[in-house]
This record gives C-alpha cells, structure tokens and sequence, in this order.
C-alpha cells in the first residue's frame, strides 16, 4: 500500500496541474506552494519566451496565435536533429497521464510525418520521481529496446498500477524484456550512455523552459501543448503549420 500511496499522490497531482512542474513535489518531495522559491525550476537567463517582431508575419493561419495558441523562443535553442531536419520534440514524464492520453495521438502522427522532419522524445527532469523515470527511458535506449518498451513502461505505470518509482522495480520490468540483472545495473549507471544523454536532456530542458508536460518544441524555435492549442487534435493540427513554416524558403 506504502507504494500504491507514493504513486496515487503525485499522480493525483498531476491531474490537477495538468503534470506541471511547480505542482507534483519539489525535490525534497512535498507539494510547492504559491511564492515558494522556485529558482531551480527557471530557465536560462536571457532564455525568455517572446512574440515575434511587429513586422513579422506569423508564422501560422488565422486559426493559431502566436502568444495565443504557441510561443516563440528567443533566442532559437539547439535540437537533436541534423540542420536538414525539421525537429519536432515532445518533453514528457511516464507518469503524466496527460502524456499517456497523448501518446496515441503523436504515434499516429509519427507514422504520416514527412520525410524531412524528425521526432524525439526528451524526458522532463524537475523532481527525483521523474529522473528515475528518464534514466529508464535512456537505458532502454542504450540497450537497444526502445521501441518495444515505451509504450509498455506507460502501460505499466497507469495501467497496472506499478510505479516503476525504484531501481530494483525498474530492474524487474526490464528483466521481462529479457535484460538481466547485471546489464540493466551496469547500463542503468552508464556515464557515456545513461549519464550524458540525462545531462544534455537538462539542458534541454532548460532551454526549452518547460514547466509542464507534454509540450512540443518545434525546432528549437515554437513551444506549445494541448491547453494552448484547445485540443489534442488540435495540437496536432498546430504541429503540421508550425512544421511547414519551417520549410527553407517558407
């Protein structure tokens, strides 16, 4: 139950907050309050959201604002992609169920995507609970089963009810996919895999100031999410005009 419990509260939370950074629990794992210092949780300095210029056109149709619907980053932020590839990125925390809900939607996205755009997914970093998670996210990468284990470690954590929130949990569920105790220790505490992929994810982070999950970031340039967008269908939607704006010479 003591477990049950660890996860049902953050988990309430997040329902609240939409999974928001200043709302789940601050590191020492109590709720952040209004006018708590969240210093820890600000992007870089000079790293400011802004709207376009007054004479720049925006980007989208009529049916998107800019400052409305999406937000601009100033200065444009590095992406994971190659400069001939329009990035879309999604942050998100396998134990948002609002990500969950949206995961359907970006898989069939992903499959009709064009050809010249790229998907990633960077895990959010603000809590303990949610580092745990992002290694795991990092080491399945690392040993190559990704793609079978995404979709499960959401299923296993809002489905079957197992948090997933310790290493020897993480441990087991991996062992299912046929990693051993011993590989998943020695991937899980890799510094030229795990580690520096989680260092760089906190940068990104940061640089995307992102403060709830799931948010799209796209190329490095437009950040949004479903409650700015209206809908998850609309999210998509604001996804397709924000890439095609993207195009060279558009």
């Amino acid at each position: 139950m003591k477990t049950l419990h660890r996860f049902l509260l953050p988990l309430g939370l997040a329902l609240l907050a939409a999974c928001g950074a200043g709302d789940p629990t601050d590191d020492a794992g109590r709720g952040l309050e209004p006018g708590d210092d969240q210093a820890a949780l600000a992007p870089e300095p000079g790293a400011e959201a802004a709207r376009l210029d007054d004479g720049d056109a925006p980007p989208t149709s009529g049916r998107f604002q800019l400052g409305v619907h999406y937000e601009r980053l100033m200065p444009t932020q590095p992406t994971s992609s190659s400069p001939d590839r329009i990035e879309v990125a999604e942050i998100f925390w396998y134990g948002c169920p609002h990500c969950y809900e949206f995961e359907s939607y970006l898989e069939r996205w992903n499959e009709r995507k064009p050809e010249d755009v790229s998907f990633v997914r960077i895990p959010a970093l603000w809590n303990p609970l949610l580092r745990t998670h992002a290694r795991a996210f990092y080491t399945a990468e690392a040993l190559g089963k990704l793609d079978e284990m995404h979709s499960a470690l959401f299923r296993e954590i809002h489905e079957n009810r197992n948090p997933l929130d310790t290493r020897e949990a993480l441990a087991e569920f991996f062992g299912r996919f046929g990693v051993d105790a011993a590989e998943f220790e020695e991937t899980f505490d890799s510094y030229d895999g795990v580690h520096q992929s989680l260092q760089r994810a906190e940068d990104l982070n940061r640089r995307y100031q992102i403060t709830s999950v799931p948010t799209i970031v796209v190329n490095g340039k437009y950040t949004t999410n479903a409650t700015l967008a209206g809908s998850y269908e609309l999210l998509i939607e604001l996804i397709d005009e924000l890439v095609e704006a993207e195009r060279p010479g558009d």
